[in-house]
């Protein structure tokens, strides 16, 4: 399952996805992973049991570099069951180009792998493409 929750920055998207993070912690089956470009930020909001990943040191420049990122921490972890992904615009620098694919290819990956996505996104909720609006939680 591949969910977002979308709005404009300083909406409380990041305190609701922590809240999400720290539910799933509770009840997974599997390990948890919270993607960031900025983990000191709130590393001390999420329960130790999450792993924590902070994309910053990665100079990620493109979806398609993204994507191989998830699935290089899935390949080395199978028992993840839950990837939560905050700022996700800002770790390929806020570019839409080719996002709608890689939406559509990490719902795939979800599918393959059984894990949970959920990503927060800095979007205007009117000015969403349909593409997103589609995932939106």
């Amino acid at each position: 399952m591949l969910q977002l929750l979308i709005g404009k920055k300083g909406t409380g998207k990041t305190k609701v996805l922590i809240s999400n993070v720290n539910d799933a912690a509770k009840s997974a089956q599997g390990n948890v992973v919270f993607i960031s470009n900025n983990i000191s930020q709130n590393m001390y909001d999420i329960t130790s049991k999450v792993r924590m990943t902070d994309t910053s040191e990665f100079d990620i420049a493109s979806w398609d570099e993204f994507l191989g990122f998830i699935c290089g921490i899935i390949s080395g972890n199978f028992d993840i069951t839950n990837i939560f992904v905050d700022g996700t615009l800002k770790i390929v620098k806020n570019s839409m180009d080719g996002f709608e694919v890689f939406l559509s290819r990490l719902e795939a990956v979800g599918k393959k792998f059984d894990i949970d996505f959920e990503l927060s996104v800095s979007i205007d909720v009117n000015d969403a493409p349909e593409y997103i609006k589609k995932y939106v939680k």
